[in-house]
């Protein structure tokens, strides 16, 4: 008598294609979670994690900032109307980093794209503190990840970003030839040149886009989507009003120092914006720290002694930081309260990356 064969394994259940990779068990076998929970676990995690690490990184920025201008500021603070320059100073970099976000939306909703007003700032701002990191491929991924998730195509989330930050690092050195008179003197001419080519970019917008296109050849990366010659102009118009306005908080600081304030203004207003744009391009420095301070000092020693510009260009750097976290906290609470209902929501409102 031969043995018996052994009984296969009932087959777990197929669809038309063969197997189902999400149901891979048989009757009376426990299922395992479907693929699609895996992947909405990890990317859950993943989130958090980055979450802790931003968070980390912001709070040794704070850290390091109350360490260094803790003392400066609150000894200005009790000189006469301290409070209220420093207050004012969180107040206008915060409204100038507002604006910022005004120009980087632009070029994001170039076109047919939608990007409501709340959902961009949550966009913009938890980019931006991403700078805390080292590295400045966090906020690219921060932006891609967050557009993706507000239904906004990755490729017009990369041309906002390198339409906004050479948009950002050309208005920003047009802005810093404010201080060529306090610097320069009578030589401050020679830099006309720069005037009218900053100028130009203006009325040809389609330089910008040039200039972009050849960046990113540069850098090996793949193109991106132009902007439209209204949106870059739009842009750039916002983008100067964001230095102008952000150099107000660096003004408020030095007059409280002990600078003449007429002759400071054009030199506070200048010289943060140059520093900014230097602080930037060192890429490898998280928020730039170390280099824009370096460049800071150069103008303003133009209009007061270096030991009362070394104190200001340190308590600018714990302004910055204070005004940055705050406008993020108040772009976060803008998007949570500017989101609509669950029962809201349905498959014909939501777009159709979000589902």
């Amino acid at each position: 008598m031969s043995d018996p064969v052994p009984a296969r394994p009932a087959p777990g259940p197929t669809t038309d294609d063969g197997p189902d990779p999400e149901r891979p068990y048989g009757p009376g076998q426990p299922p395992g979670p479907p693929a699609g929970a895996r992947r909405s676990t990890r990317s859950r995690v993943l989130r958090a994690a980055a979450a802790v690490v931003l968070l980390g990184a912001t709070a040794l920025a704070v850290g390091g900032a109350l360490d260094g201008a803790g003392t400066e500021l609150a000894a200005a603070a009790r000189r006469p109307g301290g409070a209220v320059l420093l207050a004012a100073a969180v107040l206008a970099n915060a409204a100038g980093l507002m604006l910022s976000m005004l120009s980087w939306r632009v070029l994001v909703a170039d076109g047919e794209t939608r990007l409501p007003a709340p959902v961009a700032a949550r966009i913009f701002f938890i980019g931006f503190i991403s700078k805390f990191v080292p590295g400045r491929i966090w906020g690219v991924l921060a932006h891609v990840q967050l557009g993706r998730d507000a239904g906004v195509a990755p490729e017009r989330m990369l041309a906002g970003f390198g339409l906004g930050l050479v948009i950002g690092i050309a208005t920003g050195a047009g802005a810093g030839l404010l201080t060529a008179p306090a610097v320069l003197g009578g030589h401050a001419w020679a830099l006309a040149p720069l005037v009218l080519l900053a100028v130009a970019a203006y009325v040809r917008p389609g330089w910008v886009n040039h200039l972009v296109a050849r960046a990113l050849r540069l850098a090996r990366r793949p193109p991106v989507a132009p902007g439209s010659a209204r949106a870059v102009r739009r842009s750039i118009l916002l983008a100067l009003a964001s230095w102008a306005v952000s150099g107000l908080h660096l003004w408020a600081l030095v007059v409280l120092f002990g600078a003449p304030a007429g002759p400071a203004l054009p030199v506070a207003v200048g010289g943060f914006a140059l520093a900014t744009v230097a602080g930037s391009l060192a890429f490898v420095l998280p928020d730039g720290i170390g280099a824009r301070e370096l460049v800071l000092l150069a103008p303003l020693t133009a209009v007061m002694p270096l030991t009362a510009a070394t104190a200001a260009v340190i308590a600018s750097r714990l302004v910055c930081v204070l005004s940055e976290i705050a406008a993020t906290g108040a772009a976060l609470l803008w998007a949570k309260l500017a989101a609509p209902a669950p029962g809201a929501l349905s498959r014909t409102t939501v777009p159709e990356g979000v589902r």
